[in-house]
């Protein structure tokens, strides 16, 4: 709800702006922004940190493949820089600072530009999302992310021991492999929901409770959010590996594909997680129905126990004087006698048919 409002505020500023205003919407996550250069070819590899925008402003590459990284995303003198040095449009650096955006791929003929969604789990298991925003030219790869979150950690390694294809390939081949490290975390992420919801199905049928539901509608919402995520995210690879875009080479393309199997793979296992949470809803469902069936069970046979003991007390508590069994010596005891084995009749009865 938070979020909400605060993405309500932000969209607020940004009403009656015109198009390419560079107005930050979402969370700042990073108290200040890192910008990070990846410069490498074959035979080399150079890595360097800018603590400031005016060392980036002075600083001059050296040629090869450039792969510029941007952690927070709230500082618009940062982005407007490095879409005058790249020559990005305007509406580029719009859609990097809404950090609320749907994957997508657009071409502006130069360059792509590419919008993925990175997905994690906090402390207590709850599923969030960021945007990570990609900008492939012929020779440079930028992205922009919201915080550090170390899914491209293994990737910087690879570049720097130099092993594998990343030193002898392109940026089309960086790009592939940033996008395929993302997907590759859909993985992790999906085995973290499944083991969820394994878990609270197990509880489920084993201990039924209204404390449970709560757990299966976050369930539901975060595999909603996978899915948001996900068919848009296949329709982008599907793009690319079609060749539609000349700044990703055949051999690229094979990879891609690859990408996009693995996409669908991730797809379909949602889909089944979702069957099984919506088949939860319905077992707490009938499991609800089946406990108050048994406990209106049990109430009737106690009820029905009582029935006859009730009549049977009933006709001996009327008050006449002349009553047959008054002057009894054993009346007394031989009804207590008989409401005791009525009782257990019944209730052995009932206990054979499994009612109590």
């Amino acid at each position: 709800m938070a979020r909400a409002r605060k993405l309500y505020k932000d969209r607020l500023r940004k009403t009656g702006q015109g198009p390419g205003a560079l107005i930050h919407i979402g969370d700042v996550k990073t108290d200040v922004p890192a910008i990070t250069l990846i410069e490498y070819d074959v035979e080399r590899y150079r890595e360097t940190h800018f603590r400031s925008l005016e060392e980036g402003k002075a600083y001059q590459p050296n040629g090869g493949v450039y792969w510029l990284n941007v952690h927070g995303l709230h500082e618009p003198e940062i982005m407007a820089e490095i879409g005058e040095r790249f020559n990005l449009h305007p509406l580029t650096l719009e859609d990097i600072l809404n950090t609320d955006q749907r994957p997508k791929l657009e071409d502006y003929g130069h360059y792509l530009y590419i919008v993925a969604r990175v997905f994690d789990c906090d402390t207590h298991g709850n599923l969030f999302s960021e945007q990570v925003s990609l900008a492939v030219g012929p020779n440079w790869v930028l992205t922009f992310q919201e915080r550090p979150t170390g899914k491209l950690a293994d990737l910087r390694q690879r570049l720097s021991a130099g092993t594998g294809l990343l030193r002898r390939s392109g940026a089309d081949y960086l790009a592939y492999s940033i996008l395929d490290a993302i997907v590759d975390y859909y993985f992790v992420v999906l085995e973290r929901v499944n083991d969820a919801t394994e878990r609270l199905e197990d509880e489920l049928l084993q201990r039924p409770s209204h404390k449970l539901l709560p757990r299966i509608h976050i369930l539901k919402a975060d595999t909603l959010l996978l899915k948001r995520s996900l068919w848009p995210l296949r329709e982008l690879f599907s793009t690319l590996a079609r060749g539609e875009h000349d700044l990703f080479g055949a051999d690229t393309r094979l990879y891609l594909r690859d990408v996009y199997d693995h996409t669908v793979h991730v797809i379909e296992s949602t889909e089944v997680i979702r069957d099984l949470i919506a088949g939860m809803q319905d077992i707490y469902l009938s499991a609800l129905s089946n406990r108050l069936n048994v406990e209106m069970r049990f109430l009737t046979a106690i009820t029905t126990i009582f029935l006859p003991l009730t009549l049977i007390t009933g006709i001996y508590g009327m008050n006449f004087k002349y009553m047959p069994e008054l002057e009894w010596h054993w009346g007394y005891f031989g009804v207590l006698g008989l409401l005791v084995v009525i009782a257990s009749v019944m209730g052995y009865s009932f206990w054979r048919r499994r009612w109590l």
